[in-house]
C-alpha cells in the first residue's frame, strides 16, 4: 500500500517521526556504509546520519559493525547545517551506561569495573563511566597498600547513584559481606568435627592462622599444624594460601571453629621405639638450644634431647652452644625412648670411647705426672693431664709439714706442677693427685728429733682461743693448748703469751699419721708429769703414737688395782 493510498505523504511521515523522537534521545538505526572516515547510519530520517569510523572500532583499530548491522546513536540534532541530522556511537553509548548504571542501582545489583588509580581517600574505578571507591570500602579488612588493587577487574555495589552531578559511589565490602552471609549460613549446615574442609589463609599471628571456611573463620593453632617444631606459622603460610584442614572442634553456638593440619597426617609417634632402638647411631639437625642441652630433629615431628651431661665424657659443658649451633647436622646415639611421653634422649660422647675406661691403663697409681693448674680452690687445686682430664691434689697432700689454709698461697692458675697418682675412681670420673707423696714423709725424723719429753724453744707464731702455735722447725710447729699454758686454768691464751714471744716448752705428744706436736709449758713445773714423759720417751721406738693421756690412764688403773680388796675382803659400799 502506498503512502498515496493512505493519504500520508512522505513530509507528514519525517514530521509525525520527529514528535515521537526528540533531540537527545536513543534511536536504533542501520548500518548503510562504511569507509575510513565515517559510518553512514539510517535512523528512518529524510537523511542518513554519519559517524566517524573510530566510534566504532575497538582499541586494536578493527572495525566491530558490518552493513545491515543495527546500532543505537544518539540524536543530536534532527537537522544540522548541511541538512543531515546528527547523531553519536560515544554519547549514546554513554547515555546507555547511565541508563544501566541506574537501573543496576535501582534493582540492588552489582557492577563490574576496572581499577583505574589511586585517588584521594580511596580509588578511581571505570565502570562505563568513572566511579569512586572509598578506601574503606575496598575489602572486608582495611587494605594498607591500595596500590596492589590497581588494575583489577572486580565486581560492586553502587552505594550512591545521583546522574545529574555525575556521582556515584561504589562498595566492594558491601558486596563482599552478603556474599559471606550466605556463605556462612551454608557452612553453618554442614560443617562438622572430624571433617576434612577446604580453607585460605586469611590472617596469621603468632599462636595461630585463622582460616576462611567459606563465610566463618576457623584457627589452625601452632600447636597442631605440624607434628615438628613450628616456631612461627609464617614459617609455613602466606596470606592467601589455600589448605586442606580437619575440623577438629566446632562450637555452633558461638560460631567458634578449631582446626588441625598435622592430624591429617600419620602420628610419627606410633612405633618410634621401633625406628629408633636404644644404642642406634642416628643424625639429626640441631632445631633448638636450652641451658640444659640441644634438641635434634630426627625427622617431621619427631625430636630427641642431648642433654649437656652427654655431649662429652671429659668436658664440663655450661652450655650447649659451646659445642653446636641451630642448624648443625649432628651424630648421636639413641640412649632411651618414651613414646608416651613423646621423648628420646639422645648421647653424643658414646659416639667415642669413653677416656675413663683405660686410664687406670695409662695412669696407674704411684705414676708420677706432670701439668698445669687449670683451677685452684679453697679444698685444693685441679691439674691438667690431657685434654678432659684433670687430678686434683687435695690441700692435704700438697705438704707434709705446711699448714696451707688455701691453695692460692702456693699455687696461680699456669704454674706447671708434678705429682703422684693416689687414687682413680672411674664410675665418679674422679683422679686423686699428690704433691707430697713425691717426698719421703719427714715425720719419721720429726719423731726422733722432737721426741716426747724433750725440752723446745721457738717463738710464738699465732695465738688462738684454744691455745698457741709455736715455731719448731722450717714448716714444723707445736700447738700448746690453752690447759698447758700455765698450771694455773687459762681463759684466754692472749693473756698469757703474745705473737713472736720465745717460749720454752716440752713435746707430750708425737702423732705422725696426724702430723701434730702437742706442747706444754706446765709440765715444765710438773715434775711427776716430767717423770712420766720420760717413760714414754723410752718405750716411742716401740710405739709410733704415744700420749701423756695414755701413761696417766695406765697408772690410774694401776692404782685402782692396788686399791681393790684382797679375797675374802668386803668392799664399802
Amino acid at each position: 500500500m502506498s503512502n498515496a493510498a493512505t493519504g500520508e505523504s512522505f513530509a507528514d511521515l519525517f514530521e509525525s517521526s520527529l514528535r515521537t523522537i526528540k533531540e537527545g534521545e536513543l534511536v536504533k538505526g542501520t548500518v548503510l556504509a562504511i569507509d575510513d572516515e565515517q559510518v553512514s547510519i539510517d535512523i528512518g530520517f529524510k537523511s542518513e546520519g554519519v559517524v566517524a569510523s573510530w566510534e566504532f572500532m575497538d582499541e586494536d583499530g578493527t572495525m566491530l559493525v558490518s552493513p545491515g548491522d543495527e546500532v543505537d546513536v544518539l540524536l543530536e540534532e534532527a537537522e544540522g547545517e548541511d541538512g543531515r541530522i546528527v547523531i553519536s556511537k560515544e554519547k549514546a553509548d554513554r547515555l546507555k551506561v547511565w541508563d544501566d548504571i541506574s537501573a543496576a542501582y535501582k534493582a540492588d545489583e552489582p557492577v563490574e569495573g576496572t581499577v583505574l588509580s589511586r585517588v584521594k581517600g580511596g580509588l578511581a574505578v571505570d565502570i562505563g563511566v568513572k566511579a569512586f571507591l572509598p578506601g574503606s570500602q575496598v575489602d572486608l579488612r582495611p587494605v594498607r597498600n591500595l596500590e596492589h588493587v590497581v588494575g583489577q577487574k572486580l565486581q560492586f555495589k553502587i552505594i550512591k547513584f545521583n546522574k545529574r552531578r555525575a556521582n556515584i559511589v561504589l562498595s566492594r565490602r558491601a558486596l563482599l559481606e552478603s556474599e559471606r552471609k550466605k556463605m556462612r549460613e551454608t557452612t553453618l549446615e554442614t560443617l562438622a568435627p572430624g571433617q576434612i574442609v577446604d580453607g585460605v589463609i586469611k590472617n596469621l599471628t603468632d599462636y595461630g592462622a585463622f582460616i576462611d571456611l567459606g563465610g566463618i573463620d576457623g584457627l589452625l593453632h601452632v600447636t597442631d599444624m605440624s607434628w615438628g617444631r613450628v616456631n612461627h606459622p609464617s614459617e609455613l603460610f602466606h596470606v592467601g594460601d589455600e589448605i586442606k584442614v580437619k575440623v577438629l572442634k566446632f562450637d555452633q553456638e558461638n560460631e567458634r571453629v578449631s582446626l588441625g593440619l598435622k592430624q591429617i597426617q600419620p602420628d610419627p609417634w606410633i612405633d618410634a621405639s621401633m625406628r629408633y632402638p636404644i644404642g642406634k647411631r642416628i643424625q639429626g639437625k640441631v632445631v633448638s638450644l636450652a641451658e640444659y642441652g640441644a634438641f635434634l630433629e630426627l625427622e617431621p615431628g619427631i625430636e630427641g634431647l642431648i642433654h649437656v651431661s652427654e655431649m662429652s665424657w671429659t668436658k664440663r659443658i655450661k652450655h650447649p652452644s659451646k659445642v653446636v649451633n641451630v642448624g648443625d647436622d649432628v651424630e648421636a646415639v639413641v640412649l632411651d625412648v618414651d613414646e608416651r611421653d613423646r621423648k628420646i634422649s639422645l648421647g653424643m660422647k658414646q659416639i667415642e670411647p669413653n677416656p675413663w675406661s683405660v686410664i687406670e691403663e695409662k695412669y696407674p697409681v704411684g705414676t708420677k705426672v706432670s701439668g698445669a693448674v687449670r683451677n685452684v680452690t679453697n679444698f685444693g687445686v685441679f691439674v691438667g693431664l690431657e685434654e678432659g682430664i684433670d687430678g686434683l691434689v687435695h690441700v692435704s697432700d700438697i705438704s707434709w709439714t705446711e699448714q696451707i689454709k688455701h691453695p692460692s698461697e702456693k699455687f696461680n692458675k699456669g704454674d706447671m706442677v708434678e705429682a703422684v697418682v693416689l687414687k682413680i675412681d672411674k664410675e665418679n670420673e674422679k683422679f686423686s693427685l699428690g704433691i707430697k707423696q713425691l717426698q719421703d714423709n719427714p715425720w719419721n725424723e720429726i719423731l726422733q728429733k722432737f721426741p716426747v719429753g724433750s725440752e723446745i724453744t721457738g717463738p710464738v707464731t699465732n695465738v688462738a682461743d684454744f691455745g698457741a702455735f709455736v715455731k719448731l722447725d722450717e714448716g714444723i710447729e707445736g700447738l700448746i693448748y690453752s690447759s698447758e699454758l700455765a698450771t694455773e686454768r687459762v681463759d684466754n691464751p692472749s693473756d698469757v703469751v703474745s705473737e713472736g714471744q720465745e717460749v720454752t716448752a716440752l713435746v707430750t705428744r708425737v702423732d705422725p699419721m696426724e702430723q701434730k706436736i702437742s706442747l706444754s709449758i706446765r709440765a715444765l713445773t710438773d715434775k711427776e708429769q716430767r717423770e712420766a714423759l720420760k717413760k714414754v720417751a723410752a718405750q716411742q721406738s716401740a710405739r709410733q703414737s704415744t700420749t701423756l693421756g695414755d701413761l696417766l690412764a695406765e697408772k690410774l688403773a694401776a692404782k685402782a688395782g692396788a686399791d681393790a680388796p684382797e679375797d675374802g675382803e668386803e668392799s664399802e659400799s
